[in-house]
């Protein structure tokens, strides 16, 4: 016979049931109600210890004593219940609540472990409450319905996208990871990673993505007429093969230096020393300066690139977050509407560079996508939010400032792991994003520690709290150990004077 938690106290209703109890159960424990021949499951969401005797309108030290004295450790624990469903009918919602007094009981392991188990799933890791209860995702909706992986910093980001990115490597899956700190370099169990560098050929570049690297403002019309007309010559002279080698900025530059002389005409009209023809001028030369090792004529099409059955790492590390911005957003682009026509070619995708299904992780999604300005990259990352399950593209948003994050794009993750969350203003934007997100739930996040989560969407059947596993590679997102960093430094720079010191007085004994 089972033990028993607790019974049902006060009014219960459909979706919630107050319970009290003399032992200590955990936040997160699965729960079952038997009543009218149902068996319901349900998970404790909150609990409190307190006292008849020991409340709060006693303001002596010493009285408390005496009562604990007299009584010990008597004291009542009380909690709620969070109604998931019915387990004998496929866990859909009682239409009757709870009597009163129920009894409140463990949920057995059987129920839970088949609960978790799932065809083409993704193991994520054990039920905080029952570490011997695995628990598994719905790998298809995590793809298709999109995810978000939300933590403070130090929380176990990088080691839950690791986990992510391994178990899709399990089925063959192409992964696309934007590092934006070049941390993922990295062997995974199921799969190698493969380093991309953030090479983009102008060919394939929107005239928006070059004016974006250019820096050349929405408003500044006069100039951007110049560089577009500029932009335009240079990219058909690179279709037809005239770059001579000179390169597509290069290009750009010789032409506006052409009008700037006098030597050529603009549209007709001699534009010889007009003041935004120099200024143009100007930020072509600093995005040569800047951008040169990205724009890179040579290069093929970046979707080429990507391959089945490996971490596919676009790194970003070195660049900007301008240049990040429009890298993201011309992956972003390009791969919606080549999997826009594979879909409408058939399966074998003819000449596209892409014939399959992609999965996007994007490491600091408050930068890609922010909440409070505009960038391409926002853009293409709403667009893939509200469209990308159609095309066989999934996203993964990954951030430790969740407030910051474009709320739109946050919305459509309907698939969620949360780690340690402290910030209100993070707590409440998540909350309001999330359906599945309650209070309760809500106020345990600070409380998580490293590695633990709240697991929740459409990929899971029922909310879980979850130890998520350790990935094997615990290099990345790793802490400097500074303090043997400056002790190494300190001895190094100390040999060196030793040494020093020693040349030179061997130089003064030949003498």
């Amino acid at each position: 016979m089972s033990k028993i938690i607790g019974r049902c106290i006060g009014e219960t209703s459909l979706v919630e049931v107050s319970f009290i109890s003399k032992e200590m159960p955990q936040v997160g424990e699965y729960v079952s109600l038997k009543y009218d021949n149902k068996n319901v499951l349900g998970m404790i969401e909150s609990l409190v210890r307190g006292s008849v005797s020991i409340n709060d309108e006693i303001f002596d030290p010493k009285t408390i004593e005496k009562i604990k004295e007299i009584e010990g450790d008597d004291h009542y624990i009380r909690g709620s219940v969070r109604i998931l469903g019915d387990i004998s009918d496929n866990l859909r919602i009682p239409r009757t609540p709870a009597p009163p007094g129920t009894e409140i009981i463990p949920a057995s392991q059987d129920d839970l472990q088949k609960i978790f188990q799932k065809e083409n799933s993704l193991s994520l890791g054990t039920l905080i409450s029952q570490e011997n209860v695995e628990v598994k995702v719905d790998l298809e909706k995590m793809f298709s319905r999109h995810m978000a992986i939300l933590a403070m910093t130090g929380a176990g980001k990088s080691n839950t996208v690791a986990i992510v990115v391994d178990g899709m490597l399990q089925y063959n899956g192409c992964v696309v990871i934007f590092d934006m700190h070049s941390e993922y370099n990295i062997n995974f169990n199921n799969g190698k990673s493969k380093v991309i560098s953030p090479e983009i050929n102008p060919l394939y570049m929107s005239f928006s993505e070059i004016k974006r690297l250019a820096r050349i403002s929405e408003s500044a019309f006069i100039q951007e007429r110049y560089f577009f007309e500029a932009y335009k010559i240079a990219m058909a002279e690179m279709r037809n093969g005239d770059t001579q080698n000179k390169g597509f900025i290069r290009n750009m530059k010789e032409v506006l230096e052409a009008w700037d002389s006098g030597k050529k005409e603009f549209r007709g009209q001699n534009v010889e020393g007009a003041t935004q023809i120099v200024d143009v001028i100007n930020k072509i030369g600093d995005l040569e300066r800047r951008y040169n090792s990205i724009i890179n004529t040579n290069a093929g099409n970046i979707l080429s690139k990507l391959e089945l059955g490996k971490a596919n790492i676009i790194d970003l590390g070195s660049v900007d977050e301008s240049a990040a911005e429009v890298i993201v957003s011309h992956i972003l682009r390009n791969a919606l509407q080549n999997n826009k026509k594979w879909l409408k070619m058939g399966n074998d995708g003819g000449d596209l560079p892409l014939a399959h299904p992609v999965f996007f992780v994007l490491e600091e999604a408050h930068i890609l996508a922010p909440n409070n300005r505009s960038t391409k990259s926002k853009l293409w990352i709403s667009r893939i939010a509200r469209e990308g399950r159609k095309f066989g593209l999934g996203l993964c948003l990954v951030s430790q400032s969740p407030k910051s994050i474009d709320p739109d794009s946050l919305s459509q993750a309907n698939n969620m792991i949360i780690l340690r969350l402290v910030e209100p203003k993070d707590q409440r934007h998540v909350q309001s994003a999330s359906e599945s997100l309650s209070e309760d739930l809500v106020k345990q996040l600070p409380s998580l520690n490293v590695g633990e989560a709240v697991v929740l969407g459409l990929m899971t059947k029922i909310p879980a709290l979850v130890k998520i596993h350790e990935h094997k590679n615990k290099e990345f997102g790793q802490d400097l150990a500074v303090i043997e960093m400056w002790k190494k430094t300190t001895e190094d720079t100390k040999k060196k004077y030793e040494d020093e010191k020693e040349d030179i007085m061997n130089l003064g004994g030949d003498y």
